[in-house]
This record gives structure tokens, C-alpha cells and sequence, in this order.
């Protein structure tokens, strides 16, 4: 057998480690094939490099019995040999120590057999069993999936069921709030250990289903928690597309009670970080700004959900937030329409959120914004042609009867759409004759509406009242 490698260029510790054993020829060049000098001195040579230190070796070595093998192939100084050898080639025992991390441990702990040691434990006052529990389950997203996935070795990758046993994780959230406050600080602890471990690649449907259980978690209502919320929260925005079309339909699937709290939950949380009773409990909003963005996107999950359930599983108008009522929603509307659907946030990307009340504030001050530039243009046209300015040209005049306001109104305004958003002047019969009263009303729509069954109106009638009457009233 001959060996062809260069040792002058190997260094000492690389040539030291990786050298065969010397194998007895005296010839190095490629000539023809050679036997074994004998099995004998083989062994020999062995057991004298054993013995001098050199070279030592964990465990018998076998040698099949050939008389004549090929040359082997020179090694080269720059492949480590643990990069030589494949994972599937190795024993099963040896694999396993490669993939145990990934495998889901087996709990055969039932709801009705934790509801037993809670009870125990609130009579007898030793909280140990569920402290470990709690301790263990929440260690990992891995001990998560062991603990409430219904069969651990099943993959359960449907939209359609999330494999999670919900009704033994809302036992164990329930239950949770009652333990000592330790056992609820390890909950938490696990949590952060779970969410700060570096992730590598895309997350599987164990992940998501973790992060399915652990955003149910109830400890949230509390300010306390709302760092870990946040970062939470923040994993959940950044998922992949796919992965927020399966939490989606998963979310769905949750008792009408659970699906509320976890609106409320996230209601509360935008709240508290936009108007917070006790600043100092928060970072500072400079340091926290993607909060209110992370869990406003959440929230458009779970309102996807309700909205493709039928029927909804809760009222719309739980979605608005009356905080936001409070806030410069000019500012945020302007800024959306300057940034449009960017990186930068705005809570117009996300109207569900939004009350009625801002909404209508919102299109109002547009549609008189467009009127006022829409006026402005039309004088500076007449101007510019040297044409007479008529000021009946900035109203669109309509007539409507009192009794049948609306109906006139509408069709009127049926037969009048070319200027739709212009202010509205109209003369208003007062039954048998025409009284002296007047109407404002304005046309108000949004930018880009061109449907005109789809319009807003918002009507102010006043009415004028004769000098007469008026100084009978203060007199």
C-alpha cells in the first residue's frame, strides 16, 4: 500500500493528529500495488506507538481482511476531520446526541391530574409539585409543545388545528394566577429564557405553537410584565407571512371568552403605553417605540380572525380603541399620506382600530381641506381668463322640502353629482309656502371616492330666525 502525502507542508499539530499509521514499504512512487508486509508486524507497529505515547486509541481497531487495497487519497492540511464525517453514517445512539435538542419531550400529565395537585396544594399549602410543573413546561418552546400538544410525535401542520390542547392550557392559566408569587416568577423567567435564545433559520409549526400558548398568557394585564410582553409581541409582528396566515386561523378557533381577553389584553397595552398612569413603570418612549406598532399588528391578526369567522366572534366596535381619540389623528393622517404603507408607522394603516368618532373627524377636515383648494383653483382660473367671479359658483344649490329633507336632498344631489363636494346652499319649503329658513349641508367624502352610493353626509340645518322673534326672546 503506498501513501502519498507531503508532510513538509503540514504543520506539527495538524501532521501530529491526522498522520495514519506508518505503513511498512519502501517504495513511494506509483508503481504497482503492493500486499501487507505481514498482519503480524502491522499489530506490532501498533502496540509501539501505543506504548511510546505518540498515538492513542479509544477502542480496538478492525481491519477487514483484504490482501490489496487502492492508494489513499492525499489528506489535506486544511479539512478539519470532524468536517469528513457525515451524520448519516453514524450509529443511532451517537445521532441522537446531534438532534436531541429539536425532539419534544413526552408529558403525560392530563388537565385533570394538574387540577388534582392544585387542589392538593391550596389545602395542604406545599406548592412544590406545581411549582415544578410550571417551572418545567415554560423552561422552553420545547417543553411547551411536550406539555400541551396533543400527541408529541404528531406534526398536525393544518390551519385547521393547532394541536394544542386549549382546554388544558386555559386550566393552567387559570390556576396560574393563584400560585405563589415565586412560582409565577419562574413562569415569567422561563419566558424571557425562551424568547432571548438565538434563533437560526425559520421557525417551525412547534414555535408557532408556542408562541400560540404563551401569548394567551394572563400575567399581561399587569404593567409589570410589559417588557416581556413587548418582546413577545415583537417575535409574533416579525413572523414570516405564512406563519401569521396559520396563527390566524388558530386564533379562530378560540373560545369567545379567551379570543376577548386577549383583544383587551392588547387594548390595554397600547393604552397604558400611550397614557401611562405611572411613567417611571415604563422605559422611556424613546427607547420603546416599536411597542405600540408590534402590538397594533397582533391585534390586525386577531381582527382577521374575527372578521373571516361567521359570524364575528365579538363585535366589531371592541377593536376601537377610544384612546386614540385623544391622540393628534391629523398628524397621524397626514403622515400616512405622506409615507403611505412604509416602514413608518401610523394607526391609519390599521383603520379597524380607530373609532367612529376619529374616522368622521378624520374624512370631515379632508373634505373641507379638498373644498377650500377646490374654490381656491376655481378663482384662480375666472381670474386668470379675466372672467366675472360668481360666487353662486362656489355652492352647489339644491332645493329640498322640509318634510321630505332627505329624499330631496339625495336626489338632488342624484342629478347634481359634477360638483359633489362643494359647499350645499339650498331653499327649504315650509309646506304650503317657502319659509325664510336656510340649510348648510356638506358634501363629505373621501379623497379618492368616486362611488357616490358610498359617501358620507354629515347635515346641519339651521334655520333663520325673523329679527322679530328674536327680540321677543330677550325682551
Amino acid at each position: 500500500m503506498h501513501l502519498n502525502m507531503s508532510e513538509n507542508n503540514c504543520p506539527f499539530e495538524e501532521r501530529d493528529r491526522d498522520r495514519l499509521p506508518p505503513i511498512l514499504n519502501h517504495s513511494l512512487d506509483r508503481g504497482p500495488k503492493f500486499p501487507f508486509p505481514s498482519y503480524g508486524s502491522f499489530i506490532s507497529t501498533l502496540n509501539h506507538k501505543r506504548e511510546s505515547g505518540s498515538h492513542s486509541l479509544s477502542s480496538p481497531l478492525l481491519l477487514p481482511a483484504v490482501k490489496q487495497v487502492r492508494e489513499l487519497p492525499p489528506i489535506c492540511p486544511d479539512v478539519r476531520q470532524k468536517h469528513r464525517i457525515s451524520i448519516d453514517v453514524l450509529p443511532p445512539e451517537v445521532k441522537a446526541r446531534f438532534f436531541s435538542e429539536h425532539i419534544i419531550p413526552i408529558r403525560t400529565k392530563t388537565a385533570k391530574e394538574f387540577q388534582d395537585d392544585v387542589e392538593r396544594a391550596t389545602i395542604s399549602g406545599d406548592w412544590k409539585q406545581v411549582h415544578d410543573f410550571y417551572l418545567t413546561t415554560f423552561d422552553s418552546f420545547l417543553e411547551l409543545n411536550g406539555a400541551f400538544k396533543k400527541e408529541a410525535n404528531a406534526p398536525f401542520n393544518t390551519i385547521e388545528d393547532s394541536g394544542i390542547n386549549i382546554k388544558f392550557v386555559n386550566i393552567v392559566y387559570d390556576a396560574l394566577l393563584h400560585t405563589p408569587a415565586d412560582t409565577q416568577k419562574s413562569v415569567l423567567k422561563g419566558i424571557i429564557n425562551s424568547l432571548l435564545r438565538e434563533w437560526k433559520g425559520p421557525r417551525t409549526k412547534d414555535d408557532l405553537r408556542a408562541y400560540f400558548v404563551l401569548v394567551q398568557n394572563p400575567q399581561y394585564t399587569s404593567p409589570a410584565t410589559y417588557v416581556i410582553y413587548a418582546h413577545l409581541l415583537r417575535q409574533i409582528a416579525a413572523l414570516a407571512e405564512t406563519d401569521h396566515h396559520f396563527l390566524m386561523h388558530w386564533f379562530k378557533k378560540l373560545p369567545q371568552k379567551r379570543f376577548k381577553q386577549l383583544v383587551e389584553r392588547l387594548q390595554l397595552f397600547i393604552t397604558t403605553r400611550l397614557f401611562p398612569a405611572k411613567p417611571e413603570e415604563l422605559p422611556p418612549m424613546a427607547k420603546c417605540s416599536w411597542w405600540i406598532p408590534s402590538a397594533t399588528k397582533v391585534l390586525s391578526l386577531l381582527n382577521a380572525a374575527n372578521t373571516i369567522s361567521s359570524p364575528p366572534i365579538i363585535p366589531f366596535t371592541d377593536f376601537y380603541n377610544l384612546t386614540l381619540d385623544h391622540i393628534d389623528f391629523m398628524e397621524d393622517y397626514h403622515t400616512w399620506q405622506a409615507h403611505g404603507n412604509s416602514n413608518r408607522f401610523t394607526f391609519c394603516q390599521f383603520p379597524f382600530i380607530l373609532s367612529t368618532v376619529v374616522k368622521k373627524a378624520i374624512i370631515q377636515r379632508d373634505s373641507e381641506q379638498q373644498m377650500i383648494s377646490m374654490a381656491r383653483q376655481t378663482l384662480v382660473d375666472k381670474v386668470s381668463r379675466r372672467q366675472r367671479v360668481d360666487m353662486s359658483l362656489l355652492f352647489l344649490n339644491i332645493k329640498v322640502r322640509r318634510l321630505q329633507l332627505v329624499s330631496d336632498s339625495l336626489d338632488e344631489l342624484s342629478r347634481k353629482r359634477a360638483d359633489p363636494e362643494e359647499k350645499t346652499e339650498s331653499d327649504v319649503c315650509w309646506g304650503s309656502g317657502v319659509g325664510h329658513g336656510w340649510t348648510h349641508k356638506r358634501v363629505v367624502s373621501s379623497p379618492d371616492s368616486t362611488d357616490f352610493s358610498h359617501r358620507l353626509w354629515d347635515v346641519h340645518v339651521c334655520e333663520r330666525v325673523p329679527v322679530s322673534l328674536v327680540q321677543q326672546l330677550e325682551m
